[in-house]
C-alpha cells in the first residue's frame, strides 16, 4: 500500500550524529573511552531528549564529574560540531517528497532548545510538515506513547506510514503498530525503498 506521509528520524538519517567520533579527535581515543566508560554520557543526553534543560543538565553532570568537567561541558558548547555533517541525499529526498505535496513529518528524539539551536544551522529543519520531537513532546522513542502520539495528532496509523530510522529498536516499536519501515542505513537504501513504494521515480529520488 502507498503511504500517505513519509516519517524521517533525524540523527544518522538526516544529520550525522556520532559524539565518539568528535571526542576521538578531540581528546584522542583511550581518553574518550575511558571518559565514555566513566560518564553516562548518553544517558546524560537522554534526559535532555525528554525534555531537560540543555545547559543545565550538562553543566550539571560536568561539575559532578570534576575529572571530566571540561571535556563533558564539550557535548554543550561544541554540541554542533558532534551533529554534522548534513546527509545531504536525505535532505533531498525529503525535499523531493514534499515537491510532490507528499506530508513529511519528523520523529526525532531531541531536545527543546538544542533542536532550536540546530535548526540556525539545518533550515530544513524548520521545514517538516509536522514535528514530533521528544523534548516537547517529553517522550523518547522506542516508547510506543510517542508513536501514539503521531498517530493521534496526524489522524494516519499503520500502513498510511513510512518511518525510516537508524536504530532497529525504534524501527520494530514503530513495526509492531502496523507501520511501513525502513531501517536506515544508508540514502540510497531509503531512496530505493521510497521508489519501490512509488513515492518517487528514480530521477526523483537520485
Amino acid at each position: 500500500m502507498q503511504p500517505k506521509a513519509v516519517i524521517f528520524d533525524i540523527g544518522n538519517v538526516l544529520i550525522e550524529w556520532q559524539p565518539e567520533r568528535f571526542y576521538d579527535a578531540v581528546i584522542g581515543e583511550d581518553r574518550r573511552r575511558a571518559m565514555f566508560d566513566e560518564v553516562d554520557l548518553h544517558g546524560m543526553n537522554e534526559l535532555v531528549d525528554r525534555g531537560h534543560p540543555f545547559t543545565e543538565t550538562i553543566y550539571a553532570q560536568a561539575d559532578a564529574t570534576p575529572e571530566w568537567r571540561d571535556e563533558i561541558r564539550m557535548w554543550h558548547d561544541r554540541w554542533i560540531e558532534m551533529a554534522t555533517p548534513v546527509i545531504d541525499h536525505s535532505v533531498r529526498l525529503m525535499k523531493a517528497l514534499q515537491a510532490k505535496s507528499i506530508p513529511v513529518f519528523s520523529l526525532t528524539n531531541f531536545g527543546v532548545e538544542s533542536y532550536a539551536f540546530a535548526a540556525t544551522h539545518y533550515p530544513f529543519l524548520n521545514e517538516f510538515d509536522r514535528d514530533f520531537i521528544s523534548g516537547h513532546l517529553q517522550v523518547t522513542k522506542p516508547d510506543p506513547d510517542i508513536y501514539s502520539r503521531v498517530e493521534g495528532t496526524s489522524g494516519l496509523g499503520g500502513t498510511d506510514l513510512i518511518f525510516a530510522d537508524d536504530r532497529a529498536e525504534n524501527i520494530a516499536a514503530a513495526s509492531a503498530r502496523g507501520w511501513q519501515t525502513h531501517l536506515f542505513e544508508g540514502a540510497q537504501g531509503w531512496a530505493d525503498r521510497l521508489v519501490a513504494t512509488d513515492l518517487l521515480t528514480p530521477d526523483e529520488a537520485r
